[in-house]
């Protein structure tokens, strides 16, 4: 048997975790070989009993099956408790656990699947956060292998049962293929590669409804594909000819566009550590006291070259699911702007900046106050303004940025990105999170060309609204009224 569940260095505490778990099973040990005892536990005995249990199956491999029967013997609650359990160890402590535990751990979720646990898609929720972005490392490889496995292999289950979960594992394998995709030659990658390219097209094609929940981030994420073989045909599908698909009522791109992404999906790209590190540097750290965080936070997750594509989940974090409350935006706290300059100064290959730009201002493009939150605009805008004058060349390629998106991004529905980018221009000075834009138009070091472009932003938004205010206000008799029924016309 496995005497521990997590590695651990000589001067380090035990984990309290790990301590009841083994506590548990010491003491339950011989009543959990058969035949097992037929009395009714206490409702402290039916937890302790739970504990005991999952500490044998995740450290005697060779009696799982024995003590998965066992606890499908005693089971009173749906096995909420037991799963509870599971996910509080993948939370806090998968990354320290033994190799064969972590194998055990995949199979006894694979059975909790089987028998329809309660909470056992919190459980998968929590497995695909611990698949690290960019990191090709054995043991990460090996998670996302068992991770699409097991969505593939359960598939008709988690349809009916979990079917928001499915939405979760197309948005986390779309953002790892854009990784898995650019390295090529290594065997274990590519048969990688092949599961998830199947698993994110069978998504897409047979239930392309449940992709739509994913919102305007699906499109995002699926561009970023376009020179994968097996995705171009789907994003031609999306492009000019969206009756493909087969959902009713979806006609064009643009209704995506028009479906905020919810902050759930973000949080799936950042695991449990990197979400508990950033919180506490944009809720704790003071405002200039942030560099040996940020000098730690990089040498635990980007230290490794191709991780730093990571960076381009954290910007989405950031902005759209971290929103700090008012005191903290009117403290001293490190502003989220201020980190994600950080991270832009960062050396960062020409493609994770683009997209981690294009991660900055992705709402912008379609933000309708109607839907959008202006807290997920508010970082670029924050950022660009105090960049001025010390950091003017992230203003200056910021701006850049936006209007190459303005002049390139999908021309056919130029007039959405527009009006998206003047909305959001226009929204963010009327909430007061700037006075106004005169800071940008009226700097110097600026080209003129990009105040020009700001101001026409703005007097564009001004001259439409006007437009929708008075179609709005005109009085009904200016308008010829025109019926549909033959009845009414002829009676006129």
């Amino acid at each position: 048997m496995v005497e521990k569940l997590i590695k651990r260095s000589i001067h380090e505490a035990e984990n309290p975790i790990e301590i009841t778990l083994r506590e548990a099973f010491c003491v339950l040990e011989p009543k959990l070989r058969p035949p097992f005892p037929l009395t009714i536990p206490t409702q402290e005995e039916y937890l302790n009993l739970n504990r005991a249990i999952l500490y044998g199956i995740l450290c005697e491999p060779h009696l799982a099956k024995v003590h998965i029967k066992h606890l499908h013997g005693v089971i009173t609650d749906g096995y909420e408790y037991f799963t509870s359990i599971l996910v509080k160890i993948v939370i806090e402590l998968y990354g320290k656990l033994v190799d064969s535990v972590k194998r055990q751990l995949i199979w006894v979720t694979h059975e909790m699947v089987d028998v329809s646990a309660v909470g056992y898609d919190g459980l998968l929720v929590a497995l695909l956060r611990q698949i690290v972005g960019g990191d090709f490392g054995e043991e990460n490889l090996w998670l996302c292998f068992e991770m699409v496995n097991l969505f593939s292999s359960k598939w008709v289950c988690l349809l009916e049962e979990a079917p928001l979960v499915l939405s979760g594992a197309l948005y986390v394998f779309l953002r790892l293929l854009a990784d898995h995709c650019r390295v090529m030659n290594i065997p274990k990658i590519e048969s990688l590669r092949k599961m998830e390219i199947g698993f994110c097209v069978r998504m897409l094609r047979e239930k392309f409804s449940l992709c739509l929940r994913i919102g305007r981030d699906l499109v995002r994420l699926l561009q970023d594909l376009v020179h994968v073989p097996e995705f171009r045909s789907i994003w031609k599908d999306l492009l000019y000819n969206p009756s493909a698909f087969k959902v009713d009522g979806f006609v064009d791109v643009s209704k995506i566009y028009g479906t905020r992404t919810s902050r759930w999906y973000f949080l799936l790209r950042v695991t449990p550590e990197m979400e508990s590190q950033l919180r506490f540097l944009l809720t704790r750290v003071q405002f200039g006291s942030q560099k040996r965080y940020q000098v730690w936070f990089a040498r635990k997750f980007l230290a490794v070259p191709e991780r730093k594509a990571v960076v381009i989940d954290i910007v989405r974090f950031i902005c759209c699911a971290h929103h700090p409350s008012n005191e903290i935006i009117h403290s001293d706290i490190v502003p989220r702007w201020a980190v994600i300059g950080w991270l832009l100064k960062y050396d960062l290959k020409h493609y994770v900046e683009a997209n981690l730009k294009l991660a900055l201002f992705y709402d912008w493009l379609f933000f309708d106050e109607k839907v959008d939150n202006v807290m997920n605009i508010e970082p670029a805008i924050l950022l660009m303004v105090h960049s001025i004058p010390r950091y003017i060349d992230i203003t200056h390629s910021l701006l850049e940025f936006l209007f190459i998106l303005l002049d390139n991004y999908d021309l056919e529905r130029k007039e959405i990105v527009s009006q998206g980018i003047s909305t959001a221009l226009h929204t963010l000075v009327s909430k007061g999170v700037v006075q106004s834009l005169d800071v940008l138009t009226s700097c110097n070091m600026l080209s003129p060309i990009f105040k020009e472009r700001l101001g026409k932003l703005l007097s564009d938004w001004q001259f439409q609204h006007r437009k929708e205010f008075q179609t709005t206000n005109i009085p009904r008799g200016v308008i010829p009224s025109f019926s549909s029924s033959p009845e009414s016309q002829t009676s006129a």
